[in-house]
């Protein structure tokens, strides 16, 4: 199951480094800062909804394990009907949110001009972007990985093919980076409803009333409101560590955007390991299986370790080559490479997050997760504010690096009631 997730989602950091690289290409600082603080605001905004990723692997795969199949797709249609919900109104207020997010961002004005333009045509794509985590947490749940691999191949090789033509064929800039993310999300959304046909094929799949069962409908809101919770404390983390690091020089902007990409290489080749143990802790808890959730558990973790410590090598080993390739700006390659330490120690340190968080999601433990992300926040914001002014941007990547520590320790903590839980359902 995690082998395929990997290989798909090892495409979307992939493309972070092209989209970084062509604008390096230009030989400037402003538009890898621009490109940078564009994309961690949108992705924000979008991540804040990856609850209905989460919340729809867990809930889909907890009565995918009981055998209900047409609730199963029954739960595909709530999803989407959420999505496009959100998207169509991200789209509707995008003046006040773009506003909202360049005032709180203190670069300089050629940056955040540049930046204004990337979220001016980005925002388009928001109902295909949350509707694509409706459908990718719909086929974890029920074990498509290959799905999930083909979804991701194809929409992030249409995005780097259209950013090479546009950046460096038109010369589009910016926007050409923006417009062929508008067009590979898109274009993901059409092929992933073709993915997930089947589900719209079972009798009696849309009927309204299933559809809008208050029951379910409660649950859900109580599942992806403390998801939602927890998003956003994750996201204020990654957010401020932008909107920080754009109050140092274009410089120190530009680099810290070139190592971030090796940290999200890392996120989503953790996730891989992190959905498959969604998928079966989802399906454990529905059939109220303790011991196939521990064994879930357990296999995952330890593969999701020996990765993380081949990838802190390999960017020990690699990351001044690939920095170098990222971009051609000498200040930048410079400053990059002196921090480059941390991208080698976030995968060592940060596996455990990763990994209890598909653990915790599979199960539905939605308010352990947001209380333990609530700690690991208020945990970063400490280390943020007394080591940044000593340190200045040695204190910003610690606190970073703090934040995921202390979320692996928290949940590792719960993880004992869990498996409580679950063997008190069984008897």
């Amino acid at each position: 199951m995690a082998v395929p997730i990997v290989l798909g989602n090892i495409t979307v950091p992939i493309l972070g480094v092209v989209d970084t690289g062509v604008v390096g290409q230009l030989g400037e600082a402003a538009p890898i800062g621009a490109v940078g603080i564009g994309a961690w605001v949108l992705s924000a905004l979008i991540w804040v909804f990856g609850f209905l990723r989460m919340g729809t692997t867990g809930m889909t795969a907890q009565v995918y394990g009981s055998g209900d199949r047409l609730e199963t797709s029954a739960m595909l249609m709530r999803a989407l009907m959420i999505a496009f919900v959100v998207g169509l109104g991200m789209i509707v207020f995008q003046a006040p949110l773009i506003w909202a997010a360049l005032q709180a961002a203190p670069a300089s004005p050629e940056v955040e001009n540049l930046a204004q333009t990337y979220l001016q045509i980005r925002i388009f794509s928001t109902p295909a972007a949350v509707g694509l985590y409706a459908i990718t947490g719909w086929m974890i749940a029920i074990e498509r990985a290959r799905g999930v691999m083909w979804l991701q191949l194809l929409m992030n090789a249409i995005n780097i093919l259209l950013d090479l033509w546009f950046v460096l064929g038109l010369g589009w800039g910016v926007g050409g980076v923006a417009f062929a993310t508008l067009i590979a999300e898109w274009s993901g959304l059409a092929f992933g409803l073709y993915l997930c046909r089947d589900a719209f094929q079972i009798p009696g799949w849309a009927n309204p009333k299933r559809i809008l069962d208050r029951v379910i409908l409660k649950r859900m809101a109580v599942v992806n409101s403390d998801i939602l919770i927890r998003s956003l404390l994750l996201q204020a983390i990654f957010v401020s560590f932008a909107f920080v690091g754009a109050s140092f020089s274009d410089v120190e902007l530009a680099a810290n955007q070139v190592l971030l990409q090796f940290l999200t290489v890392t996120a989503y080749a953790m996730d891989g390991f992190a959905y498959g143990a969604e998928a079966l802790v989802g399906q454990a808890v529905g059939a109220r299986n303790a011991r196939t959730l521990r064994r879930a558990s357990v296999m995952a973790s330890y593969w999701a370790a020996g990765i993380a410590i081949t990838m802190g090598l390999c960017f020990w080993l690699f990351g001044p080559w690939i920095i170098d390739l990222m971009t051609t700006a000498q200040d930048v390659r410079v400053v990059a490479k002196i921090f480059l330490i941390y991208m080698v120690l976030s995968p060592i340190l940060g596996w455990p997050s990763w990994m209890l968080d598909g653990i915790f999601i599979g199960a539905t433990r939605s308010a352990d997760m947001r209380n333990m992300m609530a700690i690991s926040a208020l945990a970063y914001a400490v280390a943020l504010y007394l080591l940044m002014p000593v340190y200045g941007n040695h204190g910003l990547w610690i606190a970073l690096l703090i934040s995921l520590t202390m979320r692996g320790i928290t949940l590792l903590l719960r993880y004992p009631a869990l498996e409580r839980s679950v063997q008190a359902d069984a008897s």
